[in-house]
């Protein structure tokens, strides 16, 4: 329960990191805008032509008199709407860290040297990261997908349908969103997304905690764009508490002292003067 209110600390936490970083709050908005915007093209074009559609997909109620070629072609007008209403939900997130790759790239990456001990940047091209972050949105969505249609035949069990399994799909998909959403900090710090997924889940209650409450802001896709930059960050905190990165020299507590001259390397030392007795034992 501890991890719990951790995770959801968290998403907090990253919000009002870009409250105090009002620019990198723009910059962080930009792709779930092009993405919005995009968004809204599409279903603007799928509600218009619906009906279209719904001819094309009901041959067979040509010859149907009224009212039920009608209603049989509403129906699947509303089936289309409904179902790329649903799809642009899922996978809004994956599609908005897709486009902003770069821009939350240098946003984890500020994150990081804000709050000290930064890791190296990945010598990787970006057409190779983009390319790597696809597959990775996809082998997500296909888990989600395989959860969902588990989580859709369980609707269907009186009672627990209607009040259990709609929790469970909340924590399903937050767990998952916290995947999606720590991937690149994670990734910076050299993680594949197999050792991501293990990392998640052992401390499964505090990916829960951040990614369940984002599940239920991000139902509303005005807020979505809004929260983004901070939903970023925050998972960039979180993945500094998963993998924290080491100063040089913390893993061995050694010092520039350790190096300093006095050793039988050391130039223009003379032999057997100011030499560790280490060294002067055969």
């Amino acid at each position: 329960m501890r991890d719990f209110g951790a995770g959801l600390g968290y998403l907090f936490k990253g919000q009002r990191w870009v409250a105090r970083h009002g620019r990198w709050w723009a910059f962080g908005m930009i792709p779930a805008l092009i993405t919005l915007v995009g968004y809204v093209a599409v279903m603007t074009a799928l509600i218009v032509w619906s009906g279209d559609i719904a001819d094309w997909a009901t041959p067979f109620a040509d010859g149907w008199g009224s009212p039920w070629q009608g209603l049989v072609r509403d129906a699947v007008s509303v089936a289309v709407v409904g179902s790329g209403g649903l799809l642009a939900l899922v996978t809004f997130t994956a599609v908005t860290l897709l486009v902003g790759q770069p821009f939350y790239e240098s946003l984890c990456e500020k994150v990081d040297e804000s709050e000290g001990s930064a890791p190296a940047k990945p010598e990787v091209p970006l057409w190779r990261e983009l390319l790597v972050s696809a597959r990775d949105s996809l082998a997500v969505l296909l888990r989600v997908a395989a959860f969902g249609v588990v989580l859709f035949l369980c609707g269907f069990i009186p009672v627990v349908g209607q009040t259990v399994v709609p929790a469970i799909g909340i924590c399903v998909s937050g767990y998952f969103l916290t995947v999606e959403l720590s991937a690149v900090a994670l990734q910076r710090r050299g993680f594949a997304q197999k050792e991501r997924l293990r990392m998640l889940r052992r401390r499964l209650p505090l990916a829960v905690g951040f990614g369940a409450a984002l599940v239920l802001l991000f139902l509303v896709p005005f807020l979505t764009v809004l929260a983004m930059p901070g939903a970023v960050a925050g998972a960039t905190l979180l993945a500094r508490d998963l993998a924290p990165v080491e100063e040089p020299g913390e893993e061995d507590g050694g010092t520039d002292e350790d190096d300093a001259p006095g050793t039988p390397d050391a130039p223009g030392t003379p032999d057997g003067q100011d030499t560790p007795d280490a060294f002067r034992k055969s």
